[in-house]
């Protein structure tokens, strides 16, 4: 299965469409009942948070790339945490948008560049320390070509999430997006493994968070 310009045409379509929609969920501007069962039902999106900006750390000085950076919020607390320079990259215009708007209301624009672009495509002029992609592989048909380039553009350490394969909430998530004209994929934790020593670290942890997979991964032992 591969990556096709037409699978990268419909995410963009829809993560362009679904900008206001996410963007709510974690600025919680909903009704307090909304608020609260986005704090049920999407508890795994607030822990993932936070599992990745605590593997992030040290930030003083290095460098991160956040490959599906949506509107950006991982990018501005690493800044405000010390980062010397985050870039993020999404293949949806209108959430790049967002995020450069973001940088200039949280005063961190010099610190963070915003790219639109697919990262199969994309030629960093730097390697990054730590480089992660959080919700980036639930729509991804073909995850082995965009780890490898994660792990080649990266000197230190990946960070990226699975949507967990044998979870209830999977076959409902599957029809709701399929419906809504988005491809998900999800993954056993056998198979997340499988791609990571193919996609060529040298080594991998695997952390159960709710219903995904959270994965770091080391360039060099």
């Amino acid at each position: 299965m591969n990556n096709t310009s037409n699978d990268i045409q419909i995410q963009s379509d829809y993560w362009n469409r679904e900008l206001d929609a996410f963007s709510r969920i974690y600025s919680q501007r909903k009704s307090k009942l909304s608020v609260l069962l986005d704090r049920i039902f999407r508890r795994d999106m607030f822990e993932r948070f936070q599992f990745t900006i605590e593997n992030c750390a040290p930030f003083e000085g290095d460098s991160f790339l956040d490959v599906g950076c949506g509107t950006g919020i991982y990018d501005f607390e690493l800044v405000r945490r010390g980062a010397a320079r985050v870039v993020g990259i999404d293949i949806a215009e209108n959430m790049i948008r967002c995020c450069r708007e973001g940088a200039e209301q949280n005063g961190c624009a010099d610190r963070c560049t915003f790219v639109h672009a697919d990262l199969l495509e994309y030629q960093p002029d730097c390697t990054f320390n730590v480089t992660f992609g959080i919700g980036l592989f639930d729509y991804i048909p073909d995850p082995l070509p965009v780890l490898e380039k994660m792990r080649g553009v990266t000197s230190d350490k990946v960070i990226v999430s699975f949507p967990r394969f044998w979870t209830w909430r999977a076959p409902l998530r599957k029809l709701r997006l399929t419906l809504r004209g988005c491809p998900v994929y999800f993954f056993t934790r056998r198979k997340v493994s499988r791609l990571m020593t193919q996609a060529g670290f040298a080594s991998h942890s695997i952390t159960r968070i709710g219903k995904l997979h959270c994965v770091i991964a080391r360039v060099k032992d």
